[in-house]
């Protein structure tokens, strides 16, 4: 393996490391992505793919993030086949945090750049639900936007790379910058204790038929519900667990997932499940987006953090990195 000093390392092959390093590449650095799993064994992988921000501070940022990011996934939903990205509308139903006029200034840019946002007619509410907001959305198929993004990278003249970058020193010397999109995995790469695991646990059945997305998710709640409808089935959820290690689905917790759902669709108590997931979203008190210089000389742009709403920053994040890179690559 080659590499000399004017390679910038993206360490990390989920969504925002992707995601990265294309914007990297685009802006014309030459960039080498380094991850441990494929993509399709991300957490990334996992997610539902709903453009939303959610479990992510500090929530200001993050909604600037996610305008961005918005604008992006909507143009790339031109193309839904080829990136994984549908323009879909649905419901966010009992949330405090979807409601326009409790906004403060700092919300207002997300509201904005929802088409239609406005609050749902009972009509549309599903059974159970007494109020919600109706929103139309990016919704992404996750394992096909992650081909999409790989595919753009080497067209950009990126490489991706199956390898375990398992200390900060090791970029010493051969990396001139290294963007740290690693996850949950700079817990111990940092190191930083701050990162910790928020186990989600979803269900994927046979769609009978839900065509919009349906979500209620008070703030902090350890059990969610969720309808998401995907091209390889509805996937329902979910779980928000803070802490939880397990990459095991336990089955009491899915049953409990179908049924919750099937209180507001009662088909999904018949349909048949495809598969069981569990990914461990990486929280951190706030979104690390930073420059730091380390004792070895190489400079680092730490990019994690980002909860349960990497797809949904991911793009306005990488702007930042872009302009983090250009910055110490300017002072070294």
């Amino acid at each position: 393996m080659t590499i000399d000093t004017d390679d910038v390392w993206v360490i990390g092959g989920g969504v925002i490391g992707l995601t990265s390093a294309v914007a990297l590449a685009e802006d014309g650095h030459r960039v080498r992505v380094l991850s441990r799993d494929a993509a399709g064994g991300t957490t990334s992988a996992v997610a539902g793919g709903l453009c939303w921000p959610y479990r992510i501070h500090p929530y200001a940022r993050a909604v600037r993030w996610s305008v961005r990011s918005f604008h992006v996934l909507a143009e790339l939903a031109r193309n839904p086949e080829g990136t994984g990205v549908r323009m879909v509308t649905g419901t966010m139903a009992e949330a405090p945090a979807a409601r326009p006029e409790a906004a403060d200034d700092d919300l207002t840019a997300w509201y904005d750049a929802v088409p239609g946002l406005r609050p749902a007619r009972a009509d549309e509410l599903p059974e159970g639900c007494a109020s919600g907001w109706r929103a139309r959305t990016p919704l992404v198929d996750m394992p096909t936007h992650l081909r999409y993004l790989e595919r753009r990278l080497t067209a950009a003249g990126g490489i991706v790379e199956r390898r375990t970058v398992t200390s900060t020193g090791q970029a010493d010397g051969v990396a001139a910058v290294v963007v740290n999109c690693s996850g949950l995995g700079a817990r111990e790469l940092v190191p930083d204790p701050d990162v910790h695991p928020v186990q989600g646990q979803l269900v994927i059945v046979e769609n009978p038929g839900v065509e919009e997305w349906f979500v209620a998710a008070a703030p902090g709640a350890s059990d969610t519900t969720y309808a998401l409808p995907q091209p390889y089935g509805l996937v329902l959820g979910g779980t928000a667990r803070e802490g939880d290690w397990s990459r095991e689905p336990d089955p009491a917790v899915a049953e409990a997932i179908v049924a919750r759902c099937a209180r507001h669709y009662p088909e999904l108590a018949r349909a048949r499940v495809l598969a069981h997931k569990v990914g461990l979203r990486p929280a951190r008190p706030e979104v690390r987006l930073t420059a730091e210089r380390l004792s070895g000389g190489t400079w680092w742009v730490h990019n994690y953090g980002h909860g349960g709403a990497g797809a949904t920053v991911a793009w306005g994040c990488a702007d930042e990195v872009v302009r983090l890179v250009r910055e110490v690559r300017g002072a070294a």
